[in-house]
């Protein structure tokens, strides 16, 4: 027979997973007798979980909800779920929330389930136009666990790529597609969809892979060594292969402002990063792509907010062309008292 807070773990999981529960049901679950149940449902009830009886022949138990939040209980799934979600949620304002609802999850998660998450590192690209009010694809936690652990550990992952374009080998029934094999760099999440940043060993070049369409091969491969991203920026490099459309420079400034009252208009090919605070001043980096340094300038100039540019020189001296342009466009009122 299992120890009372054991059996009351126990019996909370039975109630979440149905509706409705008999209460003799319950009691052969258990393995305790009905008079067991009744003392333990009111014990539930002493910790705020609203367990109410139901009416019939045989009489039994419903968990409803209820006035305020009681502890919660997850199975490994549903921790892991609700866990990356936290990580990777992009409402604005909810942030801080979010961040401690993560910790508190993670401090209290078994050890396998925690080192897994603490591999998960994602960069999010958000968009100002897009995929809104389409239907966002399913992803599997175990998948992008899974990649998230190689891309820390730098170990070649081989899958099974939904729409992919590979030769298939042989012919009529025997034909079959290789596995591709590639360099796991980054996870994205942008608009609701999931993508793998990875160098493919096959075709010699980097891509971009649709989390929801990769099926993983059992194990993964060698080691390898670090690659920079094209452009050295995760963001930019994801932007640019949704929209078509790279931006030919790019440059990189530091913005007296939140990261998160940023971030929404950085758009797609941009990237938003929190700094440490100066001062009490809050700080971020942010890197943006435009047609020429002069409206690229003028881009950062735009968040209305003071910022240092950071570079490279041709967004430095665009700058400094940019405030002397400005200054000589406003009258010299002293000059005229």
């Amino acid at each position: 027979m299992l120890e009372t807070s054991g059996r009351l773990l126990a019996l909370l999981s039975l109630l979440q997973a149905r509706r409705d529960w008999p209460g003799a049901l319950l009691a052969d679950r258990l393995g305790v007798s009905p008079r067991t149940v009744r003392r333990d449902v009111d014990r539930l009830r002493e910790l705020g979980y609203p367990v109410n009886a139901t009416k019939g022949p045989d009489g039994g138990y419903r968990l409803d909800a209820g006035a305020e939040l009681p502890p919660l209980l997850f199975d490994d799934e549903q921790a892991v779920a609700v866990a990356v979600a936290l990580r990777t949620g992009t409402i604005p304002g909810a942030e801080e929330g979010a961040l401690r609802a993560l910790a508190t999850i993670r401090q209290v998660m078994p050890a396998r389930l925690r080192a897994r998450l603490d591999a998960l590192e994602v960069t999010t690209v958000r968009r100002r136009t897009g995929t809104a009010g389409a239907a966002e694809p399913v992803v599997d936690p175990d998948v992008l666990l899974a990649l998230g652990s190689a891309c820390q550990a730098r170990e070649v992952v081989r899958f099974d790529y939904e729409g992919g374009t590979m030769a298939a080998i042989g012919e009529g029934e025997n034909a079959f597609r290789p596995p591709r094999r590639v360099e796991p760099h980054h996870l994205v999440t942008s608009d609701g969809r999931w993508y793998l940043v990875a160098f493919d060993l096959d075709r010699d070049d980097w891509r971009l892979f649709r989390v929801d369409r990769i099926r993983l091969r059992t194990g993964t491969g060698p080691r390898f060594t670090f690659r920079e991203v094209p452009g050295g920026d995760v963001a930019g490099f994801v932007g640019s292969r949704i929209s078509g459309s790279p931006s030919p420079v790019r440059g990189e400034v530091v913005l007296h402002a939140r990261a998160e009252h940023v971030a929404p208009w950085v758009g797609a090919q941009g990237l938003c990063e929190p700094l440490p605070d100066v001062d009490g001043e809050p700080r971020c980096r942010v890197v943006l792509g435009s047609w020429s340094w002069g409206g690229l300038a003028g881009r950062f100039g735009a968040f209305d907010v003071p910022f240092e540019a950071v570079g490279p020189p041709e967004l430095v001296e665009a700058v400094q062309v940019l405030a002397t342009r400005y200054g000589a466009a406003v009258p010299d009122v002293t000059a005229t008292q």
